[in-house]
């Protein structure tokens, strides 16, 4: 997942943004309202998390302006007000949370994955693809009931997969959504990470869960079911067995 973290508090934003990357979100950061609108209308976020105390237009003004360009990405807003008239203007800005400082990152996180899984059907808590499960709020993967050891940005990609199983994604929707503005679109490391996820996963059948779509993508597809003949073949010879000879 994406977020933009829109913070002119340095110190608070550094601390912020690493730990949201620790925790397998890519961050981009910007400190007022001018940049987070030049962010919102090129590049595709998940999340907004934006201060209201913001330089310029303040963090109210900005979260306008965003739903005025049309996007629909959910807002949390930040701020030191706690009166209810103040959270009352965020929402009515178009923020769909508000967390007041200081604040603990715990609950940040908490807001974060709810904020995530709305609507339920696109953003569910945990996601099934075939016989591989993942759980978004311990990020954590199992194939077949088996645990999967993976790292940070291996579980952001793996998660974005699931998210979209069974259809080919490229190369700059998968920059987009796992990665920040720092990453480099003509280095190769979007391959090294699908091909370091696909030897964790293993195979099915002898086909790869995440496989390749030579000049189109990746994707990830759930096994076909294997159809039971077993049922099928005893219930074959129970009907043999039980034939009647014909009457001379």
């Amino acid at each position: 997942m994406r977020l933009l973290l829109v913070e002119d508090d340095a110190r608070i934003a550094r601390f912020v943004a690493r730990g949201l990357q620790e925790q397998a979100y890519a961050v981009d950061v910007v400190a007022n309202g001018d940049d987070a609108l030049y962010q919102v209308e090129i590049n595709d976020y998940d999340v907004v998390i934006l201060d209201v105390m913001i330089p310029g237009k303040d963090g109210f003004a900005t979260c306008r302006a965003i739903r005025g360009l049309g996007k629909r990405m959910p807002v949390l807003m930040l701020t030191a007000r706690d009166a209810v008239e103040d959270r009352i203007h965020g929402l009515d800005s178009g923020a769909d949370d508000y967390l007041t400082k200081p604040f603990e990152f715990g609950e940040l996180l908490a807001r974060l994955r709810a904020l995530l899984r709305r609507p339920q059907d696109l953003r569910p808590a945990h996601i099934v693809v075939g016989d591989l499960e993942l759980d978004t709020a311990s990020q954590t993967a199992k194939r077949s009931n088996r645990t999967i050891s993976l790292t940070t940005k291996e579980y952001a990609l793996l998660e974005f997969f699931a998210r979209n199983a069974n259809r080919v994604i490229g190369r700059s929707e998968i920059a987009e959504h796992v990665w920040d503005e720092s990453f480099d679109p003509f280095s190769n490391l979007i391959e090294v990470y699908v091909n370091r996820l696909r030897r964790k996963l293993g195979e099915a059948d002898g086909q790869p869960l995440l496989q390749t779509r030579r000049g189109s993508g990746y994707m990830l597809v759930a096994p076909a079911e294997k159809e039971d003949t077993t049922a099928k073949g005893h219930s074959g010879e129970n009907s043999s067995r039980n034939l009647k000879k014909p009457h001379a």
